[in-house]
């Protein structure tokens, strides 16, 4: 009997340890401990809340959340993981990581993004690990890379890629892990970047041969990386680009027109003004001639 006014202070002491996150705020729909948020496959529509800000993990993989709002995780300052796998995202606000400087590892796989903004990951400079497949991915600009140059880990297959942007592989001098596979490429000369980035980095590649042309037909299945530099010969840049032909072709003839026109302008004044000094000269020279007849004639 002595030991039992010692149980509800032991009951209430349990159940505090297990429960670490609910005196934190961990939403009710959430599993929180050791600073994980665990709030995979519960069909939200949005992202919680009351979210721990000491959470370093968060995980909401396998729910319906089809947008990322302005500064979602503003609070989560400690953050280093989150998923977001297997949702139905469509867009993703430029500020919405505003807050995770710290964050490291970053899934976006398995949605419906077709672009995100260059200024998108601007907020995460620490980012290493990247995963953006199985998206619906249009094109990727070298400013929306620049913004986490410390990028290790990029994934992007299973996208709508046809080609990779001049100065998209400059920005991130650390990466060490590329995944291209399942994207229509196009094998024009737009692809040469990434041919020539192939070529030069195919350790970093897993599979690097199955990253192959979707277009031209004849090209269907060759490895990018098969091509050749032979076939980007005619790609050269010329002396001219297509700007400066169209301002030859048209400012071009109007100056030789005008100049010839200054030309013939300027050879009738100089026939004028000779006309005019000979005549002044002859006019000159008659009155004295003049006098000379008119004295023979007295004689």
């Amino acid at each position: 009997m002595a030991g039992h006014p010692r149980t509800p202070a032991l009951a209430i002491f349990m159940v505090a340890f297990l429960l670490p996150c609910s005196v934190s705020g961990c939403p009710e729909v959430c599993t929180c401990f050791d600073g994980e948020v665990n709030c995979m496959e519960h069909r939200l529509r949005f992202v919680p809340d009351n979210l721990p800000p000491n959470a370093t993990t968060i995980l909401l993989d396998y729910n319906r959340i089809s947008a990322l709002r302005n500064r979602t995780f503003v609070a989560q300052n400690a953050l280093h993981h989150l998923s977001l796998r297997s949702n139905q995202l469509v867009s993703i606000h430029r500020q919405a990581l505003a807050g995770l400087s710290q964050l490291q590892e970053l899934d976006l796989s398995g949605n419906y993004l077709s672009l995100l903004l260059p200024e998108t990951f601007l907020p995460v400079p620490s980012l290493r690990t990247l995963d953006l497949g199985n998206n619906r991915l249009l094109r990727l600009e070298a400013e929306l890379v620049g913004a986490v140059p410390r990028l290790q880990s990029l994934s992007l297959q299973g996208n709508a890629l046809t080609s990779i942007e001049p100065g998209f592989f400059e920005n991130l001098p650390l990466l060490y892990s590329l995944k291209l596979g399942d994207n229509p490429w196009a094998c024009s000369c737009a692809i040469q970047p990434l041919f020539q980035w192939l070529t030069d980095n195919t350790d970093k590649v897993p599979e690097v041969n199955a990253v192959s042309c979707k277009r031209p037909t004849y090209l269907s299945q060759r490895p990018i990386v098969a091509l050749g530099n032979v076939s980007f010969a005619r790609c050269q840049e010329p002396w001219l680009n297509s700007k400066d032909y169209a301002f030859f072709l048209l400012i071009g003839p109007s100056t030789f027109l005008t100049s010839i026109c200054a030309c013939v302008l300027a050879g009738s004044l100089a026939v004028a003004r000779r006309r005019m000094m000979t005549m002044m000269a002859v006019a000159h020279r008659r009155p004295g001639t003049l006098a000379r007849r008119a004295e023979h004639h007295r004689h």
